[in-house]
């Protein structure tokens, strides 16, 4: 598979499957392992990066999870087919910014993937739609044991799994949920909220992680500790919390619509009208609108537009793949014209009731 078949068709997790209502997006499982014959991080050679590459693609190589399996050399890459994969989720910035030897190898559905010699030696990742970290877990869980058959990894009886990061020592997962929370922002309770998480050692940041700033209402919620955990209380602990932030949620959805439902409706209105007619949109104002028209159809004030659709357009509507799709470079201008137009073609193709729902 190459970028540019990529870009014409989203990414498995992006199904709007067991979304709770449009309220969660996914839910992702992430393992961070080191090879015990190589230095972590900034100690490891370039000569000793490449190795570390061979390692991991012949041991994949054996996997059945993997067997179908598309592997990227990050150097061959140019920055916009790097930020392809950021904005899919299957790399991170830090690995697309880097330099040297490294990759990322994923599979068709692009629900499981590897990132190799990002500040690990490899980040497994199973990336799965709504709420479904018990699987995620399964699936990634699944994915080390085969790799460990052929892989010598960093462990101690005391410490668990060696990584560069002291965080991640211990079972080396963290579990995150990519989540929607206008409510929360609107009722002004979502202060209060990641204060609680914090308590908790719960990290929220944005879209794309760490350093990522929480664009149209799009929260990232992952634990903050892997050592003196077990994986299965990891996983039990981020999935209670995703169910307790959409019950907060659903209840602040049902106050905004209690105490100023015609200002509410208007929004999601307004929003939905200028995603359907705008003429020029900016990557923060489509987030914005796309947020209001989300929260329309969790309180069913818009009907019939599935969460796969909007979760789709805020993939292929980002920057990286506008300019994928248009094979050249786009000044920002150009993006916002062409994101406009995106939108606006999509959108024609539903039918709305003016009365309240969508056909």
């Amino acid at each position: 598979m190459n970028l540019q078949e990529m870009v014409k068709k989203p990414p498995s997790w992006l199904s709007g499957e067991e979304d709770a209502g449009g309220i969660v997006v996914s839910c992702r499982a992430r393992l961070a392992r080191n090879l015990a014959s190589y230095p972590f991080g900034t100690k490891i050679t370039d000569e000793q990066r490449a190795l570390v590459v061979q390692q991991v693609l012949a041991a994949a190589g054996d996997s059945h999870l993997m067997e179908d399996a598309t592997f990227l050399d990050m150097s061959t890459l140019d920055g916009n087919e790097r930020r392809v994969l950021v904005e899919r989720h299957l790399v991170s910035p830090a690995l697309a910014d880097s330099k040297g030897q490294r990759g990322v190898l994923f599979d068709q559905s692009e629900s499981l993937s590897i990132m190799i010699n990002e500040e690990d030696h490899l980040r497994m990742q199973a990336i799965l739609p709504g709420l479904s970290g018990g699987e995620a877990w399964s699936r990634i869980s699944a994915l080390d044991d085969e790799l460990s058959a052929s892989l010598d990894c960093a462990f101690t009886a005391k410490l668990g799994y060696l990584t560069a990061c002291p965080t991640n020592t211990g079972t080396g997962l963290r579990m995150s949920v990519l989540i929607h929370l206008p409510g929360l922002v609107l009722t002004e309770d979502m202060e209060r909220v990641l204060h609680g998480l914090s308590q908790l050692s719960f990290a929220v940041r944005g879209v794309y992680g760490e350093g990522s700033n929480a664009s149209g209402n799009l929260f990232q919620v992952s634990n903050q500790s892997t050592l003196g955990s077990s994986e299965e209380h990891i996983v039990e602990e981020l999935m209670r919390i995703a169910e307790q932030l959409v019950e907060f949620e659903r209840d602040a959805q049902e106050t905004l619509i209690a105490d100023a439902r015609s200002q509410v409706e208007d929004k999601v209105w307004r929003a939905y009208g200028l995603l359907s007619n705008a003429r020029v949109l900016s990557s923060q104002e489509f987030m914005n609108l796309l947020s209001a028209v989300r929260l329309g159809l969790s309180l069913s004030v818009l009907k019939g537009v599935p969460s796969s659709f909007m979760n789709q357009i805020m993939i292929t509507t980002q920057p990286a793949h506008l300019q994928a799709e248009a094979q050249r470079a786009l000044e920002p201008s150009e993006r916002d014209l062409r994101r406009a137009e995106s939108v606006r073609r999509k959108l024609a193709k539903l039918t709305v009731d003016t009365e309240g729902g969508a056909a």
